[in-house]
């Protein structure tokens, strides 16, 4: 019962901290777009690093920075099955860096997600608001949160964080426990071999 009870209450705070990640996430990412599409239409460029970085509107049918242009539609449901497997991923890791790292995905994947339903004319093929203008692409906040999230699945990755740290404490639970057994055992057949030994001697004298 107390190891259901701490299962249930990680599951929450992992759920919450879920929760506040695509939260945040995704206001951050809509305010910025309004205030693009308010601020910046009609042409208008703001040069903030120059030949750098600058603001300007654009309406992207394709993926993140620009990419797969011709195929918005096919980009919509690619997001959408991401989404829904990031959502399972959530429910079943057991590890808070896996949380971080997918709610930041999720975020990023899902505020693209609703430019292309908002501002649809047919299935799913709206175009995505951007206007961080880097020189070599246009992206928006929901792409920069995306490369934050990808970065971090590598780090997770390569430095082999388990995305259920609760089944190695478990594997290495059984194994230490099997050890200890295998000790006990092998102590008490030396102890029994010694009992035989003495008993041996004693009828021999």
């Amino acid at each position: 019962m107390a190891h259901r009870d701490v299962r249930v209450k990680r599951l929450r705070t992992r759920a919450a901290v879920f929760a506040l990640i695509v939260i945040v996430g995704l206001v951050i990412d809509r305010v910025t777009k309004l205030w693009a599409l308010a601020s910046l239409s009609g042409g208008k460029h703001v040069e903030i690093v120059h030949n750098v970085l600058s603001l300007s509107l654009v309406r992207n049918p394709g993926a993140s920075f620009g990419l797969g242009s011709g195929a918005t539609c096919f980009i919509s449901i690619l997001a959408i099955v991401a989404c829904i497997a990031m959502l399972v991923a959530v429910r079943r890791t057991l590890s808070l860096q896996w949380t971080l790292a997918l709610s930041l995905a999720f975020a990023g994947a899902f505020g693209n997600l609703i430019d292309r339903a908002m501002y649809a004319e047919g299935f799913l093929d709206g175009k995505v608001i951007d206007f961080i203008n880097y020189g070599w692409s246009v992206g928006n906040v929901a792409d920069i949160i995306l490369a934050v999230a990808g970065v971090w699945f590598v780090v997770l990755v390569i430095f082999d964080f388990p995305f259920k740290p609760g089944n190695v404490a478990k594997s290495y639970g059984t194994n230490e426990t099997g050890a200890t057994n295998a000790t006990n055992v092998s102590n008490e057949t030396n102890e029994a071999d010694e009992t035989n030994q003495l008993s041996s001697v004693e009828s021999n004298e």
